[in-house]
C-alpha cells in the first residue's frame, strides 16, 4: 500500500533531518521544503509586513507542486511540512501580529481554500512538538544565515498557533512526538522507536 506521511513542526523542530532518515530507514521518496529556492525569504525576514503575502505565496505554489508529484508517485512518500502548516501557522500568525494586511489574508486565504478541499490527505502528519528554547538552539546550531534574526517571541507565536491546529486537526491522524530531549539524528534507537509508532500509526489507518 502506498503511505503518504507528512512531517509537521516549527523551524528547527527537525522535520527535514526526520524526513531524511525515515526516506532511507522506509525506503519512501522524500520532498523536502523548497526553502533555499524562495526569492522572498531573505527579504521576508527583514521586512515581513512587505515581502509576507509574496512569501507564502510561492511556498503555496511549490507546496501544490509538490501535491501534484506526491499524488503521481506509485510508491510511498514523507513530506517535509504538510500544505496546511503554510496557511494555518505562518499566514495566519503574519495576519495576527498585522505583518499581513486583511486584503492580502483573503486573498490568500481564499487561494488556500480553493485548492485544499481538491488535495486528499495524508495518511498520517507526525508533528514535532519543540519547546522555544531548544528551537533557539537548533537554529543556532544550524547555522542557516537568513534564520539568525528570528526572534524567540516570534517562535512563540508559531508555536501556539501550531498547537492550535494540531488540536482541531481531523483530516488524518495526527502522531505527536516530543522532540526536546531526542537525538534522532545521532541516535539510531531513538530513531528505531520513532519508526516504529509511525509504522504502527499507518497500520491502524488501514485496519
Amino acid at each position: 500500500m502506498k503511505n503518504f506521511v507528512a512531517i509537521a513542526g516549527n523551524i528547527g523542530a527537525g522535520k527535514s533531518s526526520l524526513a531524511g532518515l525515515l526516506a532511507q530507514k522506509f525506503g519512501w521518496e522524500a520532498f523536502f521544503e523548497p526553502v533555499e529556492e524562495n526569492p522572498y525569504l531573505a527579504d521576508f525576514y527583514h521586512d515581513m509586513p512587505r515581502w509576507g503575502f509574496h512569501s507564502q505565496v510561492f511556498f503555496l505554489a511549490r507546496r501544490l507542486r509538490h501535491y501534484r508529484g506526491i499524488m503521481a508517485r506509485p510508491g510511498s512518500v514523507i513530506q517535509d511540512r504538510s500544505v496546511y502548516e503554510d496557511a494555518e501557522i505562518f499566514a495566519r500568525n503574519l495576519y495576527r501580529r498585522g505583518a499581513m494586511s486583511e486584503r492580502d489574508w483573503n486573498t490568500y486565504h481564499d487561494l488556500y481554500d480553493a485548492t485544499i478541499n481538491l488535495l486528499p490527505p495524508p495518511n498520517l502528519v507526525v508533528y514535532l512538538q519543540t519547546s522555544v528554547d531548544t528551537l533557539v538552539k537548533r537554529i543556532a546550531m544550524r547555522g542557516r544565515a537568513l534564520e539568525q534574526s528570528i526572534s524567540p517571541d516570534y517562535l512563540w507565536q508559531l508555536n501556539t498557533l501550531y498547537e492550535e491546529w494540531i488540536a482541531g486537526f481531523t483530516l488524518c491522524p495526527v502522531l505527536t512526538i516530543a522532540t526536546d530531549d531526542l537525538d534522532f539524528a545521532h541516535d539510531a534507537v531513538q530513531l528505531d522507536q520513532i519508526a516504529r509508532r509511525i509504522d504502527e500509526c499507518l497500520a491502524n489507518c488501514e485496519a
